[in-house]
This record gives structure tokens, C-alpha cells and sequence, in this order.
């Protein structure tokens, strides 16, 4: 019997890569919750040290994306408005984690996690900081990431939770 073995490789995400990003993203939120477009570009041109695609067979398996921030917990006005990196922001934030369907289960959102937390960590933050739905909030708990409760954003009507993963030295 022959192992089939899928390399996933990761890397910043390139413009020619958003149509992908597009589909994906909408796979894994809602038509309220998804970045728009225009968004998901800025974000690429404007911190592409922060918004890291997985690569399955030259196709996009999934990617992370945010930007540096001053504050523990994301503000709604992240999701509306992209700004370059900050070295002296403390805080990486993360808008987006999606993973193809195709590609779920097989570990790459959390190695996802894992290499977002790798840059964070190299530009001296002091966490990664997120939201996400209740249904979540166990996936980023095996991740090392508290929940620090409700959150304040009120971002697509929704009810969302900050989890922070504090980085060690």
C-alpha cells in the first residue's frame, strides 16, 4: 500500500492568489460576516508579512490574515479599514482563519495558527488576539489561545467571544 503524503507549504499570500482566497472566504463565513474583495487586497498589499496562505498542489488550502494592533481586542473597524503593520503595536490581531472543505481536518488551521504566532512572536508582540462565535471557541482553546469572554464588537449582528494567545519570550 502506498501513504499519499500532502505537502502544505505556507507563505505570504501574492495578489494573483485572491480569487482563491475570495471562494474560500465566503465558504467559512457568512454574506455579513465575509471580508469583501476590495478588503482582502488591501489586506495583501498592506500587510503581507501577516496574511499567510497554505499551499496544497499550487492550489490555496487556506490562509490567515491581520494586522498588527495597539489594543488586546479587535475593534469592528478592523474589518472596514486596512493600515500597514506597526512595530510598535503589541498585539497581532487575526480577521480571518479559513480552510478550503477540501483541506479540513488534515491540521493546517492550526498550523496556521502556528506560523501567524511564529511572525507575531519575531516582530516582539506580546499576543495574538482574535473573535470568533461561541461553536469556536474549543478549536482555539486546543490552540492555546483563553477566552477573555464577550466581546464588544457587534460585527455582522453576531455574538463574538475574544480569545487571546498570550506569546512567550
Amino acid at each position: 500500500m502506498e501513504l499519499f503524503t500532502l505537502k502544505i507549504t505556507y507563505q505570504s499570500a501574492k495578489l494573483s492568489q485572491l480569487p482563491e482566497i475570495m471562494v474560500i472566504e465566503q465558504t467559512g463565513f457568512s454574506p455579513a460576516e465575509a471580508a469583501t474583495e476590495a478588503a482582502m487586497e488591501n489586506r495583501i498589499k498592506l500587510y503581507p508579512d501577516t496574511f499567510i496562505v497554505a499551499n496544497a498542489k499550487d492550489k490555496v488550502a487556506g490562509y490567515i490574515v491581520g494586522p498588527a494592533y495597539h489594543r488586546r481586542y479587535l475593534a469592528d473597524d478592523l474589518f472596514e479599514t486596512s493600515h500597514p503593520n506597526s512595530s510598535t503595536d503589541e498585539y497581532q490581531t487575526v480577521l480571518s482563519l479559513v480552510v478550503h472543505p477540501a483541506f479540513q481536518g488534515l491540521g493546517i488551521g492550526g498550523k496556521l495558527l502556528d506560523e501567524l504566532a511564529m511572525v507575531a512572536k519575531v516582530q516582539g508582540r506580546k499576543a495574538v488576539t482574535l473573535t470568533c462565535l461561541k461553536e469556536l471557541i474549543p478549536f482555539y482553546e486546543r490552540h492555546g489561545y483563553v477566552n477573555e469572554g464577550v466581546s464588544a464588537s457587534d460585527h455582522a449582528g453576531e455574538t463574538w467571544y475574544n480569545m487571546v494567545r498570550e506569546l512567550r519570550p
